[in-house]
């Protein structure tokens, strides 16, 4: 594995027009054209079909999170406008119950306009309608990275999430220059999206509909869900000469024992869809490890920093039979049904994949950390993979078409 100094982003870089990226999404979700590399070959074929592509012992494994309406616009008493996008909630408080509480909520913010905005001074935001609701901000504390803004909101019967989903519009991609629509509230949302808490859609997951699902059924292509709710830090462009000087977004991860389970068979090939459920499988290896080799007590939030992986690559060889089996015990002895904790992981050229064997994904920015990851599949094949699909009309980024990349 080369090292970090040696990882310089310019040699990620590469030409994308303007006119390559999706704006908005296509006609139909499984229609979106889908490249496929395999034994250094490439084909080209539409999502409907990927079962065609997939072997029955392919495991798909899918994060099954929901893109709350984080954008929220709120105005002064003195007619001025403020934008408080939520990032995640404050105090470490999950997700889930963050977004279930009435009366108050308070959560990690960027804001448009914070210079306008005065200590102790509250801002509002009412809906419209025959049952108007009002939300109350105050700004609490001020960070290097974020904001901490306290909600409150009228009727305090009503939960947070129901709050977000009538007042809040759903967060777009920075370079998408256009206002949410209610077509981006339905399609920039997986159709099994469940758990509340991303602030941007695991986007490989987009392309699927009941269809697919139908046909990899009818193949006997298994299926996991995992959750991991992603931060606003997926869109973070990396400024530094090296990777090495880039600090990478932590994001929450909740995976059950099942999935652990199903996460055993080594007869399985398992096929991350989205490289946050990449992130997700390859960082429960490496939180195994850290717990046979004693760095994480089960009274301990389980968290994986940005390097930590290669630290206990040169300690052990553990296997991934053993490290997941080592999350199995952390459930049982807190008598849990699911494996929760952050993730920091950032994977790199040379990486060596311990539980992942291929994905599905979009096509990312130049110069990004998820393009780091696909040259860690592929090596510098990607080159040839981003040219052959700017060549033959695919469209890039979050609404754009995607890919089927096999480890080799």
């Amino acid at each position: 594995m080369p090292m970090l100094e040696e990882i310089k982003m310019e040699e990620y870089n590469y030409s994308l027009p303007l006119e390559s990226i999706a704006m908005a999404p296509s006609a139909y979700r499984d229609e979106s054209k889908l490249l496929i590399y395999q034994n250094q070959l490439i084909q080209e074929d539409q999502y409907k079909n990927i079962s065609h592509y997939l072997n029955s012992n392919a495991h798909l494994v899918f994060n099954n999170t929901k893109v709350i309406a984080a954008r929220i616009l709120f105005k002064k008493n003195t007619g001025g406008e403020i934008e408080v996008f939520l990032l995640e909630p404050a105090n470490n408080m999950p997700h889930e119950q963050a977004l279930q509480v009435n009366t108050t909520s308070n959560w990690k913010c960027l804001i448009g306009g914070v210079k306008k905005w005065k200590n102790n001074e509250p801002i509002y935001c009412t809906t419209t309608g025959n049952d108007p609701i009002t939300i109350s901000a105050l700004l609490k504390n001020k960070y290097e990275d974020y904001y901490e803004v306290e909600f409150a909101w009228n009727p305090a019967s009503l939960d947070f999430s129901t709050v977000l989903s009538l007042a809040g519009k759903i967060p777009l991609p920075p370079y998408i220059k256009r206002e949410a629509t209610s077509y981006d509230t339905q399609r920039y949302q997986t159709a099994y999206a469940k758990k509340e808490g991303s602030v941007a859609a695991p986007t490989a997951g987009l392309h699927f509909t009941p269809e697919i699902f139908t046909l990899l059924d009818e193949k006997k292509i298994d299926q996991s869900f995992i959750t991991l709710h992603v931060g606003a830090g997926t869109f973070k462009p990396v400024s530094s000469e090296t990777i090495a000087e880039h600090t990478m977004h932590e994001e929450y991860f909740e995976v059950s024992k099942k999935t652990i389970e199903d996460l055993l068979d080594n007869d399985k090939m398992i096929i991350a869809v989205g490289t946050t459920s990449l992130r997700t499988l390859e960082s429960l290896y490496w939180i195994g490890v850290k717990y046979l080799l004693r760095l994480t007590k089960d009274d301990q939030i389980l968290h994986l920093g940005q390097w930590e992986n290669i630290t206990l690559q040169e300690k052990q060889s553990i296997s991934k039979q053993d490290a997941l089996k080592a999350l199995l015990v952390i459930m049982s002895n807190k008598n849990q049904q699911a494996v929760t904790g952050t993730t920091g992981i950032c994977i790199t050229p040379g990486y060596q994949f311990k539980i992942v064997q291929g994905l599905i994904t979009n096509f990312h920015q130049p110069q990004s950390t998820l393009l780091l990851i696909i040259a860690a599949i592929v090596g510098n094949k990607w080159k040839q993979i981003y040219e052959y699909a700017l060549q033959h009309d695919f469209r890039f980024l979050s609404y754009g078409d995607g890919s089927l990349l096999f480890i080799e």
